[in-house]
């Protein structure tokens, strides 16, 4: 078959020689010490895996850094893991310490692995907030760096947690950062209608389009015939950004409205529980960049809260199903508005969540 430059690249033609060889023949994994795995293979050959933090932007000088490390330790070989952690897969075990050493240097902590009793914390999955995102309500780089300057313990395993803990990011309720299937997240949040530019309505949107792209039918044409624009009833309103996605004229960020939501409880592992959807724990946080106090106090004090209660292995929301919602409220003193009670009204869809059977 003729080469293409469609789609990626096969992959197998980049592994590391040891995992070349031993694909497939895996024997048994473990963690030496935090950030630091080494995988055995049924032949007896060795692999060992350097996970270091990284923040999710950066320059092609840093990637050159990273790439030279890989040059003189790894034969060339690294990778990015999903949540933006660079490996470095060496065979020679001799080279774990350099590696460390090298990324010592370049200030990236080396952390972030375990799944059971002294887990550490991973990196953080997020979008992009402010920097590139037209609809975001929040930032994104800012509150992880702000969060993981005081969760850096737990990283490098300087502080152990009961469980693996997946911590994510999103800048609005499209959610591009999987926060729904995360033991502890962060949602920026739109509570103000889109503002309407009437002006710049029929020059830069489709108002058939605009109405058609709003899921609760929120949007309708101008009652007044001579004005070529739209009105939104705020009753209707969820503050989505699908109408600022299609139409600019309608910009949805507020300086006094947007802030952040806290969600807990979801998971994507099938293992002791079902897979489980996380639910609004804080509905709104102010914005208050640099630092976000109030939404970093918050997310420490709930992790502190859960590493001093959970038992070994058990996942955030695991944890929280065992004692109880109500309980979880009281032991992390968290208020209980009105915007937490769940209506059900969706609840026949998730039913059935697992693979998990009992007859």
């Amino acid at each position: 078959m003729a080469e293409t430059d469609i789609g990626p690249p096969d992959y197998k033609t980049m592994l590391p020689k040891v995992v070349e060889k031993n694909y497939g023949k895996w024997k048994y994994h473990e963690i030496i010490k935090p950030g630091v795995l080494k995988h055995v293979a049924e032949s007896g050959d060795e692999l060992y895996t350097v996970r270091a933090g990284s923040p999710k932007l950066v320059c092609t000088d840093f990637i050159r850094d990273l790439c030279d490390i890989a040059d003189k330790y790894c034969d060339g070989h690294m990778r990015f893991t999903s949540r933006y952690n660079p490996e470095f897969l060496t065979p020679n075990k001799d080279n774990v310490e350099p590696i460390i050493a090298e990324l010592t240097k370049l200030g990236l902590p080396v952390g972030g692995t375990g799944s059971g009793p002294g887990a550490c914390l991973s990196n953080v999955i997020h979008t992009q907030g402010w920097i590139h995102c037209h609809g975001a309500a929040s930032d994104a780089s800012g509150i992880v760096k702000a969060m993981m300057d005081e969760l850096y313990d737990y990283f490098i395993g300087k502080k152990t947690m009961p469980a693996k803990m997946r911590l994510s990011l999103a800048c609005c309720l499209n959610m591009c950062g999987a926060i729904h299937a995360s033991d502890l997240a962060v949602v920026g949040m739109h509570t103000r209608v889109p503002a309407i530019d009437h002006e710049k309505m029929h020059v830069l949107c489709e108002i058939p389009t605009v109405a058609a792209s709003c899921p609760t039918k929120a949007i309708r044409k101008h009652p007044d015939p001579n004005i070529k624009s739209v009105v939104v009833a705020d009753e209707k309103c969820m503050y989505c950004g699908n109408c600022f996605t299609v139409c600019p004229a309608m910009p949805l960020a507020s300086a006094d409205g947007d802030g952040v939501a806290i969600f807990a409880g979801g998971k994507v592992s099938n293992a002791r529980k079902p897979p489980m959807l996380s639910r609004v724990v804080v509905p709104y946080l102010p914005n208050n960049p640099p630092r976000w106090p109030e939404l970093v106090d918050t997310i420490k004090h709930i992790i502190e809260v859960y590493c001093d209660n959970a038992r070994p292995s058990e996942r955030m929301g695991e944890w929280i199903q065992r004692v109880g919602w109500e309980r979880f409220f009281k032991l992390t003193d968290l208020p209980f508005p009105v915007q937490l009670i769940d209506d059900f009204e969706l609840a026949r869809d998730t039913f059935r969540a697992t693979t998990q059977f009992k007859w």
